[in-house]
């Protein structure tokens, strides 16, 4: 059996984290690195390693981390806020565990990074 990512651990409550959100496809939780004020991360509970990796059997996680991701960003980013998926090591992947960012709280550059 393959170790669990840590954002797994997150999900099965091993690693204590901030939960923004909780349903039966996701959770949100707040980055322990945050970019901006609010920076959450929008994780599915059955693991995908990368969006570049998903496949049709995926479409409905997918759409709905999309949903989520922009439900959370118009609470805690009124104003504006961006959304991000990060792709392999040059994407800036850190964790191979498909999530989705949300930022919001400041106003956000481009290009961004």
């Amino acid at each position: 059996m393959a170790e669990k990512t840590l954002f797994q651990k997150i999900i099965d409550r091993e690693i204590p984290g901030n939960f923004e959100h909780e349903d039966d496809v996701c959770v949100a939780i707040r980055d322990i690195d945050p970019q901006a004020p609010t920076h959450l991360l929008v994780i599915p509970k059955r693991p995908i390693v990368r969006v570049g990796e998903a496949d049709s059997s995926d479409q409905a996680t997918l759409g709905h981390l999309l949903l989520v991701a922009g439900k959370l960003g118009n609470q805690f980013g009124p104003n504006g806020f961006r959304i991000i998926i990060n792709n392999g090591s040059d994407g800036g992947e850190a964790v191979p565990h498909l999530h989705v960012h949300v930022l919001a709280g400041r106003s956000l550059n481009w290009p961004p990074g």
